[in-house]
Order: structure tokens, then sequence, then C-alpha cells
């Protein structure tokens, strides 16, 4: 028994499309790893990507998200933990050879490498705090989280696919290695510029 209406569920299914096909952290290391190891090869990243962020969204519905209410410099010390991470994987990215084929151990990261992520991911953090609070009643709670993380993850899914999709498009053009330095780098720098947010919250903070 749930208490979420066809039409709530409708405009859940948006926010959640709005909010998945967007640019971000995810989507950006995606398509950087769509092109340069291809579809295959990033699909455990992007099965971590949607796996990770249910559990979030279902813990977080579940009572985590409490803790940062009361105890606020939790949130910060996630930030800030979440943004040196971030930096670290653009710095990767950014001298990152690419194509299968560059530095020795160069590779995607792994399902439970993603997954664990998005437990530093402030975007993902910012979606499912939004997802549970404006679209999971009071009645039936439990259920009502547990529809709302399924939803959401059905929809994330494709989404990020695209993003890496996206990514495989442009092994063709980024077979010469000026090209794909070029390519990376920009990934890169739009890795770091996700973060300018952050950062102006923590500075106001």
């Amino acid at each position: 028994m749930t208490s979420l209406t066809p039409e709530l569920i409708a405009a859940l299914a948006l926010f959640a499309f709005v909010s998945s096909i967007t640019p971000g952290p995810n989507n950006t290391m995606l398509m950087a790893s769509g092109a340069n190891f291809g579809f295959r090869a990033t699909r455990p990243h992007a099965l971590g990507v949607s796996l990770g962020f249910f559990i979030l969204v279902v813990s977080v519905g579940l009572g985590l998200g409490g803790l940062f209410t009361a105890y606020p410099v939790l949130h910060d010390i996630l930030a800030v933990a979440g943004g040196g991470y971030l930096l670290w994987l653009a710095w990767k990215i950014a001298t990152s050879k690419g194509m299968g084929m560059g530095k020795a151990g160069a590779a995607p990261q792994t399902f439970l490498q993603a997954a664990a992520f998005q437990w530093i991911n402030p975007k993902a953090w910012a979606m499912a705090l939004g997802a549970v609070t404006a679209y999971a009643p009071r009645e039936h709670y439990v259920v009502n989280i547990l529809i709302v993380s399924a939803v959401f993850t059905a929809i994330n899914l494709p989404c990020v696919s695209v993003w890496t999709g996206f990514g495989v498009g442009l092994r063709r053009f980024l077979d010469r290695p000026a090209v794909l330095r070029a390519f990376n780098l920009t990934m890169a720098l739009l890795l770091v510029a996700s973060l300018i947010p952050l950062a102006l919250e923590l500075i106001g903070a």
C-alpha cells in the first residue's frame, strides 16, 4: 500500500529525469570514460552509479539525512571529502592518455568504486534529499521511500548511459593524441567547475 498518487509519481519522474540527465560529476566522468574506454568497459561504472544512488536514497529516506540536521558539521566534512576526491578524479582524467592504452593500470571506475562515490557526491546528496523530502508522503512512508528510490533508479540508469554513449560517439574524433588530451582536459575542467556551487556554499556557511 502506498499514498503516492499517479500525479506525484509523474512529478517525481520528471524531477528524476531532469536531475539525472543534466551535467554533474557522474555524467562528466561517464562521458570521459566512454570516450577513453568504450561502452562495455564503462558499463560497471554506470551500473554502480545507479545502484549506489538507489542505496543512498533509501538510506537518506530511512533517517540518515536527519544526521545532517542534527549535526551540520557532518555535512561540511562530507562536502570537503567529496570535493577533494573530485579534484583527484579531475587530475586523473586530465592526465589520462586514454583510449584503453595510456598509462599502465589505466582503467575505468569499477562498480563498487562508482557506487561508493555516490556517498561523497554533492549532487547525488542534493538529488536524494530533494526526492525524499518532496515526493515521499509520510503515510506508508517506508513503502513510499522504496518506490521513490526504484522510480529514480529506473530513470537514472538510462540517463547516465546516454552520457556514456556521448563519450563513445566521440571516440572516432579522439584518435589523435592532441585531440584526446584536449578532450580529457576539458572534462577535467568541467568536473572542477561542478564544485563551484559547493565551494560557494562552504564559504557562505
